[in-house]
């Protein structure tokens, strides 16, 4: 049996995992953007001065109702799927997958460590990798178990929120402090932070906003609770992969209209009052936000994922799928590019375009900034195997050159 590790080739990707990645890297742009163009910074009264304040309002509703926590979970599901498949291809070449997939995450960890402290504080990928390490254990959970232990860690938070909402205490309060101490130590108040990046003129200024920001990073991670979360959801997409359910679509559309509907009918109400109590600061308590978010995310990414499966078993043949593919190919480097055209399009340092729109106008941007990525995308990999940073990131991994050309 032979141990030469290689990448996934053409012949063996999946276009609906592709597609599915793209459509998640959609999502993620929508719920990032708003913050690279400083409106989230601002407070409530001064987003009610903006002119376009009135549909801001109703686009602001729209993205906890269909945006946020759902594309994120795509996205979360769809890493543990690339987990399964890494072992599987690995395992079946006879290599070491486990010892393969550490050296990955180990190089992801280094890659998310620059973008969170020299691109964009609100990276993901960090807690990804870390999470990631504790994927490997699981191998040879049963699917029982599997799915046992995800609902597990995904409710959890409910728990804990609770538990801080009934004795008045905050597990991340410590991280708050050392997040507002490192930001006065440059400069940065409550006063200049939603204008710090606008104004600054030379990276140094951007570079101090993301020191203080990897702080903030972390106790977000904490408030919310966001560990578990992307364990859990791993776990899920672990379970989707190891059964290769992404490969028996076909065979399987019954089970995936029941799915769509299944989670359409919870995931669509839940997330009206999961919208609802985002957009009126937690009117019903910490607790009960943090059991609709768990009861509404899930289920509403379940529904977009079934009901992307269903759309590409009925129109296969169509250029929607294969053009949204593309970007998912290719999803590091447009997820870390997103951030690199937000710093260009919104900081000081670049265009200077922060605060000057408000959100629709931002998410129409990040629709036009997706757009450029999928032609940009179709275009590179006409020439090229892999997606700029995958390349490096396949060669780290596997520990050899890879010839990027077709």
């Amino acid at each position: 049996m032979t141990t030469d590790l290689t990448p996934t080739t053409d012949k063996q990707r999946y276009i609906i995992l592709d597609a599915l990645r793209g459509f998640a890297l959609f999502g993620i742009i929508l719920a990032n953007f708003p913050e690279f163009g400083l409106w989230t910074f601002l407070s409530s009264s001064e987003q009610a001065a903006m002119p376009s304040a009135e549909i801001d309002r109703i686009v602001r509703f729209s993205q906890y109702l269909f945006v946020d926590a759902k594309f994120y979970g795509i996205f979360s599901m769809l890493f543990g799927i690339g987990f399964s498949i890494i072992l599987s291809h690995a395992f079946e070449r006879g290599g070491n997958g486990i010892f393969l997939f550490y050296r990955r995450m180990s190089i992801l960890v280094c890659i998310a460590l620059l973008h969170l402290l020299c691109l964009w504080s609100g990276d993901i990928l960090l807690l990804y990798a870390l999470m990631g390490m504790l994927l490997p254990p699981v191998y040879h959970f049963s699917n029982r178990a599997l799915l046992i232990t995800a609902c597990i860690l995904i409710f959890i938070p409910i728990g804990l929120d609770l538990y801080q909402e009934l004795n008045g205490v905050s597990f991340s309060a410590p991280i708050v402090d050392a997040w507002w101490t490192r930001a006065n130590s440059y400069g940065i108040t409550e006063q200049n932070f939603a204008t710090w990046l606008r104004d600054s003129e030379s990276y140094s200024g951007v570079h101090q906003f993301l020191m203080q920001g990897a702080i903030e990073r972390m106790y977000e991670f904490v408030d919310g609770h966001r560990p578990m979360k992307v364990l859990g959801l791993f776990m899920i997409g672990y379970y989707i992969g190891r059964n290769k359910l992404y490969a028996k679509i076909e065979e399987r559309r019954v089970d995936l209209k029941k799915l769509f509907c299944w989670t359409l009918a919870i995931g669509f109400p839940t997330s009206l009052l999961y919208a609802y109590s985002a957009v009126n600061g937690h009117a019903w308590g910490l607790t009960v936000h943090s059991l609709l978010y768990a009861v509404s995310a899930l289920p509403f990414a379940l529904c977009y994922m079934s009901g992307m499966a269903l759309l590409y078993l009925n129109n296969q043949d169509s250029r929607f799928f294969y053009y949204l593919s593309l970007p998912g190919r290719m999803a590091l480097t447009n997820y870390i590019g997103q951030s690199v055209i937000g710093i260009i399009l919104f900081y000081g340092i670049g265009f200077g375009l922060g605060l000057r729109y408000g959100l629709a106008s931002i998410e129409f941007i990040a629709v036009l900034v997706f757009a450029f990525q999928m032609f940009f995308s179709h275009f590179w990999m006409k020439y090229f195997k892999f997606g700029p940073l995958e390349w490096v990131w396949r060669m780290l991994t596997y520990g050899k050159w890879l010839n990027p050309k077709r």
